[in-house]
């Protein structure tokens, strides 16, 4: 075995591949081959590539040399082909994992750790984190014989690169895409972000946690009378999720599953007919019902956290199609603001919401026994609340996938937050259509994974409460909540006659001083 460097014969020639390699980007270099390749080919058909940007606030590693073995292959094939191929180089210097790296330096541990160290500090110091690395990252694309443009790269921190999303932004608002939404998402407290369907994707983790059988007291007296019931009847339902049930506001329940007032001892519980006997083994069937005669029915709260809104259904049983029979007990807990078919549910049944987490997923002070804590920390307490009332039916390990942050790994709730999407619903047809005149390599991929992922497209939600991004250019009056949509920088010294400086005086769209711009409704 040789040692790296050695000479190697070839057809007889002893040649040391490493020397031979630098003498070829040498003579690159001396007679600029790259930018020849691309002059010449000027005016031609354009074949036009812009990097997926990588960050330069970490070291390169051998996954970016395969990565851009690829598109080199591409890129010269195409030139080759007789086209202009311009290749724009970027840098991607914006978002949480720069945000984190500058955290995790400074010893800060959350967004009110970073407001009370200073907004413009902290941003001042992720603009210079970025290009920590920079000097590796060209030597490393020199290197391995890339050809591709340094020498004007976009990079995502800058105006004009910002300005280009704002135009976006401007055009999904004028084009009637871009809307506000009160919606359920997955959310990472830790970040004190949400994450986009793509995001969630990378986070999940086999987990066995505790779920809890719960009884629900009946107190609907008609009811009761109607089907000749005890007044120790109690609905069961089931949940992984017990930090959930401070939040209850609503069971629902299939309206054409079959559910029985089945007797255990002197307890009574309702529960769907084909999940009596695995959940309570021998009982008694007293009453055979369908979920439609259920609805309706008032019960007794678990809590009484919050103040529920007004005008609103609250602590009764709601019809349901997604409720299914093939675990738990046919019965759903639905807690509005945590979950996505529990939201959605809300709004079709007109259901009240019980907001009791803040935006740190911890619990606020109208959750008095468990007030400032984390809401999965909790699980076990609110388990014990839940024995000592004789709530509780039983408990047990559960294992199933969980959502974790790919970032940094904290749990990921589904929550209720303000956010802005933009409405794939209305161009899903179009996506699809222009996916299959895709040539897709390999094929299987236009009506696999790519395919799949647009026939089952979710609106996006957009919008990160961070600092160190692209502010959304929309601006809301407060008193009668008009928007406007600014799409350049231009526009916007127009609209508000000034531009945001920072402290050297530097026209900035960052915050905080992006936040200061304030015009007239």
């Amino acid at each position: 075995m040789k040692k790296s460097g050695a000479n190697d014969t070839v057809q007889g020639m002893d040649v040391n591949f490493p020397k031979l390699e630098e003498e070829v980007l040498e003579r690159w270099k001396k007679e600029k081959a790259f930018e020849k390749s691309v002059a010449r080919r000027k005016g031609s058909r354009r074949f036009v590539f812009y990097e997926g940007p990588p960050t330069a606030n970490g070291k390169p590693g051998i996954h970016h040399v395969l990565s851009r073995a690829f598109k080199d292959v591409i890129l010269r094939y195409k030139t080759m082909r007789g086209f202009f191929v311009e290749r724009r180089a970027g840098w991607d210097t914006h978002g949480l994992p720069v945000e984190l790296q500058i955290e995790k330096k400074l010893g800060l541990k959350s967004k009110k750790d970073i407001e009370k160290y200073g907004i413009a500090q902290f941003n001042k110091e992720c603009r210079q984190s970025v290009w920590e690395y920079k000097k590796e990252w060209e030597a490393l694309t020199e290197r391995m014989g890339f050809w591709i443009d340094l020498n004007n790269p976009y990079v995502t921190y800058e105006t004009p690169y910002i300005e280009t999303l704002w135009h976006i932004i401007k055009t999904f608002w004028q084009k009637g895409l871009l809307y506000k939404g009160h919606k359920v998402v997955p959310y990472c407290a830790r970040c004190g972000t949400s994450l986009s369907s793509h995001e969630l994707a990378q986070g999940y983790k086999t987990v066995k946690e505790n779920s809890v059988f719960v009884k629900f007291r009946i107190t609907s007296e008609d009811f009761l009378l109607k089907h000749n019931l005890p007044k120790n009847t109690n609905i069961l339902a089931w949940t992984t999720t017990p930090w959930t049930l401070p939040g209850n506001v609503a069971l629902a329940v299939h309206p054409d599953t079959t559910y029985v007032l089945a007797e255990v001892g002197i307890e009574k519980y309702i529960i769907a007919q084909e999940l009596a006997q695995k959940v309570l083994g021998d009982h008694k069937v007293l009453v055979s019902l369908k979920g439609k005669e259920l609805v309706g029915t008032k019960y007794e709260p678990l809590f009484h956290f919050g103040k529920p809104e007004i005008d609103k259904k609250i602590w009764e049983v709601v019809p349901a199609d997604f409720v299914s029979i093939k675990e738990g007990t046919g019965i759903v807990h639905t807690a509005v603001a945590y979950g996505v078919e529990d939201f959605e549910l809300g709004k079709k049944e007109n259901l009240a919401m019980l907001h009791l987490v803040n935006e740190e997923g911890k619990f606020n002070n109208d959750v008095t026994p468990w007030e400032g804590m984390f809401v999965k920390d909790a699980d076990p307490l609110i388990i014990e609340n839940l024995k000592s009332s004789g709530a509780l039916f039983k408990e047990g390990l559960h294992e199933h996938e969980y959502p974790f942050c790919w970032r940094c790994s904290t749990p990921l709730l589904y929550y209720a937050k303000d956010s802005w999407f933009v409405n794939m619903q209305k161009v899903k047809k179009a996506l699809i259509a222009n996916n299959k005149k895709i040539n897709w390599v390999p094929t299987h991929l236009k009506e696999g994974r790519m395919g799949e992922w647009l026939r089952e497209v979710k609106d996006w939600a957009f919008s990160r409460e961070r600092y160190w991004g692209t502010p959304l250019p929309i601006w809301e009056c407060k008193k009668c909540e008009h928007r406007e949509v600014v799409g350049s920088v231009q526009e916007l010294a127009k609209r508000a006659g000034t531009l945001p400086h920072n402290e050297e005086g530097e026209a900035d769209l960052h915050r905080p001083y992006i936040d200061d711009i304030v015009f007239s409704c």
